[in-house]
């Protein structure tokens, strides 16, 4: 799905669920700076539909990231970037990309030093953060 030159997509394929690849990739683009305040998420039918996604598991990813404070909703004019979105704290972001990384290192199965490795790799290839 793209909006205003933004990516969404979602893997089947991850044990990760829908919702919550959803609510990360916009709290990411909020997190960079790629969407700021007042921005506006795509309708849920919309991204439901590009999706092929139900519009529950878009509304609850909304809704996760409304309860976070990074988004307000109002009926009639949509889901919008929240104005105290723009100052969270990008340490605390890291932190919790950080520990997703852990957990997917570990559920491969690949030691501290190989996950590290990688991560080095990625920091070190130029256009290594395109991951999506």
């Amino acid at each position: 799905m793209t909006a205003d030159g933004l990516v969404i997509r979602v893997d089947p394929a991850t044990p990760v669920p829908p919702f919550e690849q959803i609510r990360r990739q916009f709290a990411d683009l909020i997190a960079v700076g790629r969407m700021r305040e007042g921005d506006k998420l795509p309708p849920v039918r919309q991204l439901a539909s590009d999706l092929g996604l139900a519009n529950n598991t878009v509304v609850r990813a909304y809704r996760e990231l409304e309860s976070a404070g990074l988004v307000h909703s109002r009926r009639g004019s949509g889901t919008r970037v929240a104005a105290t979105a723009t100052g969270t704290d990008a340490r605390d972001r890291l932190a919790e990309h950080a520990r997703n990384y852990a957990a997917a290192a570990r559920n491969l199965g690949v030691t501290d030093d190989d996950a590290l490795a990688a991560l080095r790799h990625a920091l070190a290839t130029p256009g290594g953060d395109r991951h999506r």
